[in-house]
């Protein structure tokens, strides 16, 4: 792993963050996911998607709701600062099938819930050709 970038540091509105937590949360056992829009380096919208996969071990969108998620964002003229999921049995940090998925999103960060220790617990990274770089988290 290599150094945070603050050049990246996420902002994100504490009521942004509960929203996350509470759908990871709500989802479980199953992981929970999402995508998070941005302005300028800060989180202003949760857009909740469902795992089609129902899965603890990992995440699916399916193709027509992450198209359409990603068409929202943008004609709201937001940026899609970040994906986020949650792990219920590990740490929140990139599976190796999360590094696989982030090839295709560029520029995107990676929010993970980890719900697995007595208190749930958040990181943000970026993954950029197959390496994870751990990034500033800021809830405000």
């Amino acid at each position: 792993m290599t150094a945070p970038d603050p050049a990246t540091s996420m902002r994100i509105p504490r009521a942004l963050y509960d929203e996350m937590l509470a759908h990871a949360q709500a989802d479980a056992p199953n992981e929970c996911c999402g995508m998070l829009a941005t302005r300028d380096g800060e989180a202003v919208r949760v857009h909740r998607t469902e795992n089609t996969a129902a899965s603890p071990l990992r995440f699916v969108i399916d193709a027509p709701e992450l198209f359409s998620t990603y068409t929202a964002i943008e004609e709201a003229g937001h940026e899609l600062g970040a994906i986020y999921h949650s792990h219920t049995r590990t740490e929140p940090y990139p599976s190796q099938t999360d590094i696989n998925f982030a090839a295709g999103w560029p520029g995107v960060q990676w929010l993970i819930f980890g719900l697995a220790g007595e208190e749930p617990t958040a990181r943000i990274y970026e993954i950029r050709d197959g390496e994870v770089l751990e990034q500033p988290l800021q809830v405000q």
